[in-house]
């Protein structure tokens, strides 16, 4: 998801598993829309509720196939990602994001980030 405050800075996390900088996002849970998924996720990994405003895009790539070593499965995944604007919360980390920030969009391109996440950034 791509948050988006009145200061036009972007919601960033820092991963807990790779410390890379990414947007929030996450696995749809069984009864959700994809639309409360992503409002969910961001609210998980940042303390930060939001409204989606837009789509950004569909993302799929058949050579961006991740081999999860806990469990030996593969999978070959895709992203649908949002413009959203934040209404409430504070942020706050979690489990799996370890730095939850406003970022300006002039320091994005210094951030180290899987180049995937910087696509979508755009």
């Amino acid at each position: 998801m791509i948050v988006v405050n009145d200061q036009g800075e972007i919601l960033l996390i820092r991963r807990t598993d790779n410390r890379n900088w990414a947007v929030p996002g996450g696995g749809m849970d069984l009864g959700e829309s994809i639309t409360d998924t992503a409002v969910r996720e961001t609210r998980e990994e940042t303390g930060i509720t939001c409204q989606i405003t837009g789509l950004v895009g569909i993302y799929t790539n058949p050579r961006h196939v991740i081999l999860y070593t806990s469990n030996g499965e593969a999978r070959q995944e895709f992203s649908i990602v949002f413009t959203a604007r934040p209404i409430s919360g504070e942020l706050r980390p979690s489990s799996e994001s370890a730095e939850p920030r406003w970022v300006s969009p002039a320091t994005v391109p210094e951030l180290t980030m899987h180049p995937s996440i910087r696509q979508r950034i755009g």
